[in-house]
């Protein structure tokens, strides 16, 4: 039971490809079982946290392995997204920049023994991530709700929340240098 936490991360990650193999069959019932696919994954994101908690399973490749598998997932999916033309090359570079950066500020942060905690607007940043994506998969299921364009705007949200959080990380890591 103490390694549900790690299935369930791992478990993020696997989901990438029947994600992807249902986007690529470009039909209603493969969107739609993409975006299934898609929201099984981003719920096993807040469970993988639960459960370590819950099991006091908290282990540091956990800790690494968390937001490792929630990059892998969204850049996965957003970069085939791209290539239908569904969200702007802006966006994805301005992810995988920050995700970079952060990555590195994190490595380096614990290298230097500084403990930099979970930013609010990286875990928003997710969350809308977590909506958005679904909405951009179904494209327009009915003409009353145009959630592909709801799905673009909150995307871009998340992504003016991801610089937030980015810039928060760095910040965070530069404060702790500082206290030591």
């Amino acid at each position: 039971m103490s390694k549900l936490p790690l299935y369930l991360t791992a478990s993020r990650i696997f989901l990438v490809i029947p994600t992807a193999l249902f986007l690529y069959m470009n039909t209603d019932v493969g969107r739609w079982c993409a975006a299934i696919c898609f929201v099984v994954a981003s719920i096993t994101d807040y469970l993988d946290g639960y459960y370590a908690r819950k099991l006091n399973a908290v282990t540091n490749l956990g800790k690494f392995f968390d937001p490792v598998a929630d990059k892998i997932l969204v850049s996965s999916i957003l970069i085939l997204l791209l290539t239908r033309s569904l969200v702007d090359p802006w966006m994805v570079i301005l992810f995988v920049c920050r995700d970079t950066i952060v990555g590195g500020v994190r490595a380096v942060a614990a290298a230097d023994g500084v403990v930099i905690a979970a930013q609010s607007a990286g875990k928003w940043k997710a969350a809308l991530q977590m909506i958005a994506v679904p909405m951009l998969l179904l494209n327009d299921l009915h003409p009353q709700f145009p959630n592909q364009k709801f799905g673009y705007g909150l995307l871009w949200l998340s992504v003016l929340l991801s610089l937030k959080s980015g810039y928060d990380y760095c910040q965070a890591y530069f404060n702790g240098r500082k206290v030591q």
